[in-house]
């Protein structure tokens, strides 16, 4: 799965705990009619794919969706969601602005010169 938008914020590696986990997040803001502000979490030494990319930047990033079961002191189960990266990329902005694909001129094709006006087809219209 993939998330693609712009860098709004690159948050600092944290280390955790005597085993020295390794966590750095980072949120993408989609470009969409109803922009999404997605917080997608870099582990171990997945932390330094975001050390050359900054807050504005256009990015894809690749991502895991990664749920967890725990069981609290009371016996209740909780369910946790996270999003985790794996690879990011830069994006280059579509210089037209549209998302469309660049429209050829008239010009630019053949006109046909092998009509016959007597020809007569089979077609109902």
């Amino acid at each position: 799965m993939e998330v693609q938008g712009k860098i709004k914020m690159v948050g600092e590696t944290q280390t955790f705990g005597s085993n020295g986990f390794r966590k750095r997040e980072v949120v993408v803001t989609t470009e969409e009619q109803y922009p999404q502000h997605i917080m997608v979490e870099f582990v171990q030494d997945k932390t330094d794919l975001l050390n050359n990319y900054q807050v504005g930047q256009n990015v894809k990033v690749s991502i895991n969706l990664r749920g967890r079961e725990w069981v609290n002191p009371q016996g209740e189960t909780k369910y946790f969601n996270s999003i985790q990266g794996w690879r990011i990329e830069s994006v280059q902005e579509d210089a037209s602005g549209g998302g469309m694909p660049p429209v050829a001129p008239a010009q630019a094709f053949q006109p046909a010169n092998d009509l016959n006006e007597e020809d007569h087809d089979d077609l109902p219209f």
